[in-house]
């Protein structure tokens, strides 16, 4: 018999003197005093930050760094071929600064940059940025990289934080400082005043250098570069390994956005990684803070957990009224297309995009979606304008997923979990048919019955069906049909039914009298013993135009059970006459 936890060590020690009575948690067995926490690794000085009461008013620069960090971190990395097709992705989706590879760093990525220099479609407001690191030899192969591009941003960077230049690089501040230096004057004296070549800094891993040495390496590089608003410097600040809570690094970049020297001759950019899963935040709150200038990936691809997701942060001012100045509008093209480039399939339940994220299986979620789609259709026609011109305010859909080019057919998808509401939506968007409010849980019962049983969801075709089977098919087969029938008013208010029906296999004749169709048929009912009562009908046309069909639906006591019937018919009379015989065949237990 299998164990009633699985075989992981249940934490066991004393719980915490100071812990509430309401909090039983104990110790578990991980030694977490081995990690230091940010502060004890790196000075926060700022005390009087201004960034938590700010707003994002509009779009930072957005830069895609999927050809070079993306790349970088693929098991299979881009070929030229695709490499291609992202970079023209992401220049018809209107980014304007994209960074396409480490020419230094391999052929591959050499020829890349090459490849785009001899292009003569290359649009005139797009710079094309490339990454080296701070030595004089990669400098050299990366300057000729670029040879002939109209526009380019040359990338320079090194790792300045205590445990990188103690670990990796085996120097101290000083030598460190004076690499970076080197490396910007080599770069500088390469380029020269080469018209449309600009200059990018990143000291690497920021977030865990002492703020006073960052300020200082980038503030000589900017005056080495005489950078000016006219030819500014990018100052990228990487959060490379995640190790603190997003208000740390607001609070860092904010620090660098005050005290940075010729600052409006300085475009302060960020780099999140995303190590603690909170990468968007990050770069929301640096943006607050002062970033102009945001670089990461479609969907977040990088090395370890990613760099942050351009898509979601995008996507993300888009919910909040602000233009991303990035399109969006066809997301299953964008999806698709990086997903062959980096042959990593997109999540199901990724932000905005994923094929589940605008799909509601609960049944309070569809019931209130379904409300609140109809609500918006409403409006739209109070304001005269076409739905997706309208406000948006849906429950549970933070934007209209047309938005995005998604339609609402995934929208509500029906399980086990699944509700009355949604149910309902579905039959009414997909079939024309407005279900009776008292009629949605008796058929929500038969849907959960289903569901339980075969623990799939239900498309909207096989909802359908089962609405079909179980509601209107009784109305032609079962323990009473009508074989032919006729109705005729014949006095003011007294209506005759006429038929023949089969009963049980028999053939009779059968006529009933009523002050209407219905009541006359419950009459011939009666005439064969069964005492049938309509409680409750609606009717509607399911479409519009001629030929559409009718929906009856028919609540009826029969021999004193409540059964509902449902009739589908171009003629309304029959659909209704349907509509009882099949309540009246459900309720003898005859159901087809």
């Amino acid at each position: 018999m299998p164990a009633a936890f699985p075989t992981v060590r249940t934490p066991s020690g004393a719980v915490p003197a100071d812990a509430p009575a309401w909090n039983p948690q104990r110790p578990s067995s991980m030694p977490s005093h081995r990690y230091r926490p940010a502060h004890e690794r790196v000075p926060l000085p700022l005390t009087d930050r201004t960034w938590p009461s700010r707003r994002i008013e509009r779009a930072p620069l957005w830069v895609p760094v999927d050809l070079r960090d993306g790349n970088q971190a693929l098991a299979e990395p881009m070929d030229t071929a695709r490499k291609r097709r992202m970079f023209d992705l992401q220049v018809a989706m209107g980014y304007k600064e994209i960074e396409v590879g480490y020419p230094s760093a391999s052929q591959t990525d050499f020829d890349f940059v090459r490849h785009l220099a001899e292009r003569d479609d290359l649009p005139d407001d797009v710079t094309v940025s490339v990454f080296t690191a701070a030595r004089a030899d990669l400098v050299d192969r990366t300057v000729e990289s670029i040879r002939g591009l109209p526009r380019a941003l040359v990338h320079l960077y090194t790792a300045t934080a205590p445990v990188w230049r103690d670990v990796v690089l085996g120097r101290s501040r000083a030598e460190v400082h004076r690499l970076v230096l080197d490396a910007a004057e080599h770069l500088l004296r390469r380029v020269g005043d080469r018209p449309g070549v600009r200059f990018e800094f990143s000291p690497e891993v920021f977030n865990l250098t002492e703020p006073d040495y960052v300020l200082e390496v980038c503030d000589s590089v900017t005056e080495l570069w005489d950078a000016s608003p006219d030819r500014p410097v990018v100052h990228n600040l990487p959060a490379t390994v995640e190790i603190a809570t997003p208000n740390v690094y607001a609070d860092q970049i904010e620090h660098m956005d005050r005290h940075l020297a010729r600052r409006d001759s300085v475009i302060l950019s960020v780099h999140p990684h995303n190590d603690r899963g909170t990468g968007v935040a990050c770069a929301e709150l640096a943006v607050l803070a002062g970033a102009q200038r945001v670089e990461g990936c479609l969907f977040g691809n990088g090395e370890r957990t990613g760099n942050v997701d351009l898509v979601t942060l995008a996507l993300n001012l888009h919910s909040q009224g602000v233009d991303p100045m990035v399109d969006f509008s066809d997301v299953d093209t964008v999806r698709e297309v990086v997903e062959h480039c980096n042959r990593l399939p997109v999540h199901p339940r990724h932000p905005y995009v994923g094929d589940l994220v605008h799909t509601a299986f609960s049944g309070t979620h569809q019931d209130a979606i379904a409300k609140g789609l109809a609500r918006h259709a409403k409006k739209a026609a109070e304001l005269g304008v076409p739905p997706e011109a309208a406000p948006w305010e849906v429950p549970y859909l933070p934007i209209d997923p047309g938005d995005i080019g998604r339609t609402y057919e995934e929208v509500i998808r029906i399980n086990s979990q699944s509700g009355k509401g949604g149910i309902a939506h579905l039959l009414r968007t997909h079939h024309g048919l407005d279900l009776p409010q008292a009629l949605r849980p008796d058929f929500s019962g038969a849907v959960q019955r289903v569901t339980d049983a075969t623990g799939s969801e239900l498309t909207h075709e096989e909802l359908w069906e089962l609405f079909r089977t179980t509601y209107v098919d009784p109305g032609a087969e079962g323990w009473v049909t009508a074989d032919s029938w006729s109705t005729a008013e014949t006095s003011p208010g007294v209506h005759r039914f006429t038929c023949r029906l089969r009963v049980d296999g028999v053939e009779r004749s059968c006529e009933g009298t009523g002050n209407g169709p219905l009541s006359a048929l419950a009459d011939v009912l009666r005439g064969i013993g069964v005492v049938v009562d309509v409680l409750d009908y609606s009717e509607h046309s399911t479409t519009t135009g001629p030929g559409s069909h009718a929906a009856a639906y028919a609540r009826c006591e029969v021999d004193g059970e409540l059964s509902w019937g449902c009739g589908w018919d171009t003629s309304v009379l029959t659909a209704s006459v349907n509509a009882v015989l099949a309540a009246v065949n459900r309720a003898k237990g005859v159901e087809s």
